[in-house]
């Protein structure tokens, strides 16, 4: 059984708290490709801060945050992100994923490898969050009491 937690200040410092992990997650896949980090790192903090939401505020308090019913569409969204990037570039000329034939016009090899990288980092961090919040969801159906 998951019950949320019934202290207050848990309560209060996990609301206070999780905007600070949400705004370092977003930093760690921005910057994956120039430092450590990216999607995959990301996307497992910000899954993580919504958990913990879960966990400490209950699933309707959590809900307004990230609702039950969104975790698979953004999950495949992450999926479908990553997948048109690649399929983007082969349009472009080039091979999967090869983010130097991007094709949007007046922008160099070296820019469009950035903005390619920084696109799949985005799609992969949204697909593990949502993949997470999905494990937990179902594992947790039936049995979360608020």
């Amino acid at each position: 059984m998951v019950k949320k937690s019934s202290s207050i200040i848990v309560g209060i410092v996990s609301r206070a708290i999780v905007p600070f992990i949400q705004l370092f997650a977003l930093y760690v896949i921005v910057h994956g490709h120039s430092s450590p980090g990216g999607g995959f790192q990301g996307g497992a903090l910000l899954g993580a801060s919504i958990l913990l939401l879960r966990l400490t505020v209950g699933r309707e308090g959590s809900e307004l945050v990230f609702p039950e019913r969104m975790g698979t569409p953004m999950s495949g969204f992450g999926v479908f992100i990553y997948a048109f990037v690649g399929v983007a570039a082969m349009i472009g000329g080039g091979v999967y994923l090869n983010y130097a034939f991007l094709p949007i016009g007046g922008m160099q090899p070296a820019e469009l490898r950035s903005l390619g990288i920084l696109l799949v980092e985005t799609g992969v961090g949204i697909g593990v969050m949502a993949t997470m919040i999905v494990i937990f969801d179902d594992i947790a159906k039936g049995n979360f009491h608020d």
